[in-house]
């Protein structure tokens, strides 16, 4: 809807590799920048940066691996039993609630459209090497906006992959919700 069909052919160059020393320093980094920027975010941010580093590090392995699977399954399930367990019919169905559930839509429909407008504006800026698909997938939906970014620029073009170009939005996005939510914790959390 706000691309054209040239726009979404664009094939974009093939990422360098990177190197495992700068896989290990960006979670350190982010995490540092984080809690001198944004100090309210730095749990959250520092959370997700660990297990990044656990995974990357390779001398963790296995708490790599319980990290990945088995503790997060116990946690979305205590999540869920706990808001489970707590939401009671008189203060969750409320007219407040489809509120907060329409302005959600909005904001991850605004969040998707924005990201394609700014993809745009690389595009126009690089002379035409950015493919603003990649912009939608700057919500933190990791990886299904990455994908569908992937999905529609191969519906265009069945040769053309920029998942992977896809997924640095995608971080982007998780780790600025995770600041975000740092800070309305902060504010709203009591």
């Amino acid at each position: 809807l706000l691309t054209t069909k040239k726009e979404r052919t664009v094939v974009m160059e093939q990422l360098r590799p990177v190197s495992k020393t700068e896989k290990i320093i960006f979670p350190i980094i982010v995490t540092v920048l984080a809690s001198f920027l944004v100090p309210p975010a730095t749990a959250l941010i520092g959370c997700l940066m660990l297990g990044n580093l656990f995974r990357e590090c390779g001398v963790v392995d296995r708490l790599s691996k319980t990290a990945q699977n088995e503790l997060i399954n116990i946690v979305t399930i205590f999540i869920g039993l706990t808001v489970g367990a707590t939401a009671s019919a008189e203060n969750f169905l409320r007219i407040q609630t489809i509120e907060i559930i329409i302005l959600g839509m909005v904001a991850f429909a605004g969040g998707t459209a924005g990201g394609v407008l700014f993809g745009k504006l690389m595009y126009v800026l690089t002379g035409g090497k950015v493919n603003p698909l990649i912009g939608s997938a700057g919500v933190s939906a990791v990886p299904m906006a990455a994908r569908v970014s992937q999905k529609v620029a191969q519906e265009e073009m069945p040769g053309n992959f920029i998942l992977m170009h896809a997924m640095g939005p995608n971080v982007a996005g998780v780790i600025g919700s995770a600041i975000a939510a740092g800070v309305l914790l902060s504010l709203y959390g009591g």
